[in-house]
């Protein structure tokens, strides 16, 4: 007996130490401080098993439970009194959450899911006092969808796209029916989100039959809002569940900035021109009908001047002017005192021997 006690010590306190590893190993854990509460008051919510460094988003969700998760999405959540909350190095964290009536009524749980990164999420059954209590819908028997294969977005942005047209991509993702009856014409809904705000759900019903155990490749097309430019999240829904979730990265439209810059410079210099042109009119008219400011001869107005001023008189050549002028009065071109033998300019003087000596 003896012996038989030491072997079983041996073989039940290494399985007993390996339990904490294990279950830090798995799943992410929530735990509240009280499963029942009523409107206004505020419970303690604590985590661990989670990435270290990480953003959470805590909610309480309504018409949920933790074995089928949140049924009808974050619609079904009170939002508005959420609160975030970052894990620590060992990805534990301890936050307060105050309690809200969710839109959906109970049963409800206290959700808790990453905002970044890789997808992760837990749910802990809660109580609102005082909320309505209904039955969950009722599950779909028969055919149920599951995606085999990672999802992905085709297609890429064009010169319309740069100058602010909407982006548009193509999901892309294979699905199996893991059920015992035919899916026929599914109704999935694409849903795209910003940053940590709640996705926009679209409804897109895919034309086929997926018989049980086979598969089909999916596309449905992705549309986000004329100038939109960050981080998206792209998020796939069937039956209530989300089945991937697909990060999409939108570059800025460089080409509506580049509008503006050049509708800044083209437009004060038209409205510059216009005013320009409106001063010339109502400006007060000078004596020769022009207006007062003064402007240089134009090329056509100088070169008839010029031609004028050549066919004037006092333009003429020398040699012209000499020939035609008329003879002075008081003498004749015989008797010029300029054209003189001796070459005698001057007047002439009495020194002459004939004159001499005479009074």
């Amino acid at each position: 007996m003896a012996a038989l006690g030491a072997v079983l010590a041996l073989v039940l306190v290494p399985s007993v130490g390996s339990v904490p590893a294990s279950a830090a190993a798995g799943k992410p854990s929530v735990k509240l401080s009280t499963s029942q509460a009523g409107t206004g008051g505020s419970i303690t919510v604590t985590g661990s098993g989670w990435r270290p460094r990480t953003l959470l988003m805590m909610l309480i969700c309504g018409q949920s439970v933790p074995s089928r998760g949140v049924i009808g999405g974050t619609n079904s959540c009170a939002n508005a009194d959420g609160r975030a909350v970052t894990t620590d190095a060992k990805g534990v964290f301890s936050k307060k959450l105050p309690v809200a009536e969710p839109p959906k009524p109970c049963p409800c749980v206290v959700h808790v899911a990453t905002v970044t990164g890789e997808k992760a999420q837990a749910d802990a059954i809660f109580m609102v006092a005082g909320h309505s209590v209904e039955p969950l819908p009722k599950e779909e028997s028969g055919g149920r969808l599951s995606v085999l294969t990672d999802t992905g977005l085709d297609g890429s942005s064009g010169l319309l796209t740069w100058f602010g047209s909407p982006p548009s991509r193509t999901l892309v993702f294979t699905i199996g029916n893991v059920g015992t009856a035919p899916v026929k014409n599914p109704v999935f809904q694409v849903g795209t989100s910003h940053g940590v705000f709640a996705p926009q759900w679209e409804e897109q019903q895919w034309r086929g039959t997926i018989a049980p155990g086979r598969k089909a490749r999916i596309r449905l097309p992705v549309e986000l809002s004329a100038g939109a430019h960050g981080d998206y999240t792209v998020s796939l829904k069937y039956g209530g569940k989300v089945l991937a979730e697909q990060p999409w990265g939108v570059g800025r439209p460089w080409g509506v900035t580049l509008f503006w810059i050049l509708l800044g410079v083209v437009v004060p210099g038209a409205v510059f021109r216009i005013g320009m042109a409106v001063v010339d009119r109502v400006r007060p008219r000078g004596a020769n009908g022009r207006g007062g400011r003064h402007r240089g001869l134009r090329l056509p107005e100088l070169v008839l001047r010029i031609q004028k001023l050549s066919q004037s008189p006092a333009s003429a050549p020398m040699s012209s002017k000499t020939s035609t002028t008329p003879a002075l009065p008081w003498f004749t071109p015989d008797s010029d005192p300029g054209t003189a033998a001796n070459g005698q300019l001057s007047a002439p003087q009495d020194n002459s021997p004939t004159t001499k000596g005479h009074t």
